[in-house]
């Protein structure tokens, strides 16, 4: 192998055996020296030729990164398709025996398969993504609209963390005297949570329709749980509750539901406080405790998950059900001044939260 001008090229000749293409261009563009592999795939002696004219082109690369390297000894990198074929140059310094730059290697490695699978899984997230996106909007769509249900008056703040979520709530129709409410909270989030939200809906719909018996009802959903043969780690919270308008009373159970719902009357604040077990296939049998309360026209029920009351801020401290409780005092529309609230506290919401508020006509 040649000497030429200050650069001994025969220290290149372990190059010979790789399956990347390596070349080196001096200054003026021409390139001194490339492997084996290079003009064996190439076919044709480029040795003395213009390294732009290997690749086919007329004209020297709008981004020449030989030239930088050339000029200041960097190290770098580019992608380049030649022919059907793509791949990531890079150019390093190659000094001479007076310890000037004198040339550029350029190694050429051929990533076409990453690059054509890359293309594929930005295909197939996009799909997903699309997918998601659907989901996501049918996930709002069975949200109940906002307005009068069967002697109650619906409002609420509905946000994901991520494009799908685990929380969901709904407001129907039992029959003529009795409505049915709740609340849930899927552990995790995305698609799994979702579609598990989406059971819970249809579910309690379906079981609770003509039938008034809280526990009964419970036992049913649990059952029906268990039939889905999920893993351990899946299960929900739930709060679900009948409001009865004719009697004005309200009977609730509480499944784990760890964000105790709050009833406001006028000025006064009660949490609708009572234990169960969430819906989950650890536990064969399931009883509840029924609860009561008489309400009257005004009072307020206020249903949440924890993603309210557990946001925190850049302190790491939670906002927290007092922080909640004082917010709800305060003058104003209550779901406003909530998400005001959780907004100004903390303004990067990890989890996804749900707040439902229901006033009695």
């Amino acid at each position: 192998m040649k000497k030429h001008k200050n650069i001994s090229l025969d220290r290149l000749g372990i190059v010979d055996g790789m399956i990347d293409w390596v070349r080196v261009v001096d200054k003026n563009n021409i390139v001194l020296y490339a492997n084996k592999k290079m003009q064996e795939d190439l076919g044709e002696e480029i040795i003395g030729k213009k390294c732009y004219e290997v690749l086919c082109r007329n004209n020297k690369c709008e981004y020449c990164i030989s030239g930088t390297t050339l000029v200041d000894g960097s190290i770098m990198r580019k992608q380049y398709s030649f022919g059907n074929r793509t791949y990531m140059i890079v150019s390093s310094p190659l000094y001479g025996d007076d310890g000037e730059i004198e040339g550029s290697v350029e190694v050429f490695r051929d990533i076409t398969n990453e690059v054509l699978l890359a293309e594929k899984i930005k295909e197939k997230n996009k799909k997903l993504n699309d997918d998601i996106i659907f989901a996501k909007n049918m996930q709002k769509r069975m949200l109940p609209p906002k307005g009068m249900y069967n002697g109650v008056s619906i409002d609420y703040l509905y946000e994901s963390s991520e494009s799908l979520s685990g929380d969901f709530f709904d407001v129907f129709e039992i029959d003529e005297n009795n409505t049915g409410i709740y609340i849930c909270d899927v552990v995790g989030h995305g698609v799994t949570a979702s579609l598990l939200t989406i059971f819970v809906r249809q579910s309690l719909r379906t079981i609770a329709k003509g039938a008034i018996g809280i526990n009964k009802i419970m036992k049913e959903l649990h059952k029906t749980f268990l039939a889905l043969n999920l893993d351990y780690d899946k299960y929900f919270s739930v709060f679900f509750g009948i409001f009865n308008k004719s009697s004005f009373e309200f009977k609730y159970v509480n499944a784990g539901h760890n964000s105790v719902p709050i009833l406001i009357d006028g000025k006064n604040i009660n949490m609708l406080k009572s234990k169960g077990y969430p819906i989950a296939n650890i536990f064969d049998n399931v009883s509840y405790d029924v609860s009561k309360v008489d309400l009257q026209v005004g009072d307020k029920l206020l249903f949440y998950t924890d993603g309210i009351t557990e946001t925190t801020n850049d302190k790491g401290i939670q906002f927290g059900v007092e922080n909640l409780i004082k917010t709800i005092k305060s003058d104003g529309n209550i779901l406003v001044n909530i998400k005001s609230s959780v907004d100004n506290f903390s303004k990067v919401h990890k989890d996804d939260y749900a707040v439902l508020l229901t006033e009695i006509l």
